[in-house]
């Protein structure tokens, strides 16, 4: 059924022409389009280049179609709540399959221009795959790793290779799938160098020969087209990690967290990076990051005062200060936001009212079936052993009933569920932008401890040092 959608979505495309051009399906206009199966929104969004191009209602069989004017090849984003790369060149006309259940391994495509981004889709699932081996590997010797991921290479070559006998496609693109080739394999070298040196606090460290580097002799400090395609942007992100540790491993152990170790990657980032646009979504990635896990106003303060004399976009700036004004707000002896939430019986409570003794606030969604179980599951094994603290669960869904409904059926006590009024406001003054952000406050209000992790070893710890002060 699905399928004879899309057939029937394709012909509704218009018919492309493009042979006056000066090329063969030069004519500048791509079509994207597709079907969400269980959509979680009624739009979806198309960008390039970090740059909304539209956002496209769903229609009523939450299918969509969008003409690119003048479109300019290259790597695009399609989001519906998760997002994907594409690959869209003049004269495509590529339509989506996704079902939102199993986001990524459901998306294919079909249409002009579907080959190549099907390619691309094969290539980003066998890293997904390989991550997941990772752990494994890093016990190898650096030798040994080599031999691993060189063969991993040659894999993914030969596929490359199978696919260009099979497929014509243009230069730009040949470049995309190598990057998405090597760079994927660089970044696994770079994290087994990270695994490595944060062996040293343990004094298991071992000394990787020279030529273990040399793949860093092919990076590329300035590629404008591919600025925002993950496998680069992450590799670089990565690799500048590992310099940041070089200038503080001899004083500190690896922490990417940490102060001293971003303000060395945004300098090490204004030095490297060739390309200004690349250059300072390198630095507000890396200092949103920082932000999201600081605890020390002070120190964000100068990270901040750094960040903004070296990005020279006003956009970045304004976001990152806004971004740094909500965490100080919430360092260790302020007091929590008052956000509004909603009790199990429809009615309003601010934060401050339902706090009586040190509580951890936990955060959930209906969007995950896995986390929401996992996490009350961990928080009812933290109650039973520390009953000093309260610990309360915030939905932040703008589903009441069916919130309701979850908290009745799943047996959660109602005293100790709640659900955020208003969504938008409460995440940005409490920062919920990890599923297993906790905060910890006493019965005042004041912060303990604003982004800690409920399923790390480490807040038992705080728990009790609480307790003891």
């Amino acid at each position: 059924m699905i399928k004879k959608i899309l057939i029937l979505f394709i012909s509704a495309i218009p018919f492309i022409s493009c042979n006056n051009g000066p090329k063969k399906n030069d004519c500048g206009t791509a079509w994207i389009g597709g079907k969400i199966v269980n959509p979680k929104l009624d739009y979806v969004v198309i960008s390039h280049n970090r740059n909304v191009i539209d956002t496209i209602p769903l229609q009523q069989d939450d299918t969509f179609l969008y003409k690119v004017e003048n479109a300019d090849a290259g790597i695009y984003f399609l989001t519906h709540f998760e997002y994907q790369a594409l690959f869209v060149e003049p004269g495509d006309s590529i339509l989506a399959y996704v079902n939102t259940i199993e986001f990524d391994e459901s998306l294919t495509y079909t249409g002009k221009g579907a080959e190549k981004n099907n390619f691309l889709m094969d290539l980003y699932l066998l890293n997904e795959q390989l991550d997941d081996k990772m752990p494994g590997f890093y016990n190898l010797s650096p030798k040994d790793f080599e031999l691993k991921m060189d063969s991993v290479v040659a894999t993914r070559n030969e596929l490359f290779e199978e696919f260009n006998k099979k497929t014509t496609t243009s230069k730009k693109y040949k470049e995309v799938a190598k990057v998405a080739i090597d760079y994927g394999i660089y970044s696994k070298k770079e994290l087994y160098i990270t695994a490595n040196s944060k062996k040293m606090l343990y004094d298991e460290s071992i000394e990787i020969p020279a030529d273990f580097y040399d793949f860093r002799k092919h990076i590329d400090y300035g590629n404008e087209a591919l600025r925002n395609y993950y496998p680069y942007f992450r590799y670089l992100g990565y690799y500048l990690d590992n310099l940041a540790f070089d200038k503080y491993k001899s004083e500190q152990a690896f922490d990417r967290f940490s102060y001293r170790h971003n303000l060395h990657k945004i300098q090490l980032i204004d030095s490297l990076i060739t390309n200004d646009s690349l250059k300072n979504n390198l630095m507000r990635s890396s200092v949103i990051r920082y932000l999201l896990n600081g605890e020390n106003a002070e120190e964000e303060q100068k990270i901040l005062d750094t960040f903004k004399g070296l990005d020279n976009n006003p956009a970045d700036i304004r976001e990152v200060e806004e971004l740094a004004l909500a965490t100080m707000k919430l360092a260790p002896g302020n007091s929590v936001p008052n956000v509004m939430l909603l009790t199990t019986d429809n009615t309003l409570k601010d934060l401050h009212s339902i706090l009586k003794k040190p509580t951890v606030l936990f955060f959930w969604s209906d969007q995950s079936v896995k986390q929401y179980k996992k996490i009350h599951a961990r928080a009812a094994e933290l109650r039973e052993k520390y009953p000093e603290y309260d610990f309360i669960g915030i939905n932040v869904d703008n589903h009441f009933k069916k919130w309701l409904r979850i908290v009745s059926t799943s047996g959660y006590k109602t005293s100790y569920e709640f659900q955020f009024d208003n969504f938008d406001d409460a995440e940005m003054k409490l920062l919920v932008n990890s599923p297993n952000k906790s905060m910890i406050v006493d019965k005042e209000g004041v912060i303990l401890d604003g982004n800690t992790n409920i399923f790390s070893m480490a807040i038992e710890e705080q728990l009790l040092g609480y307790l003891n002060q």
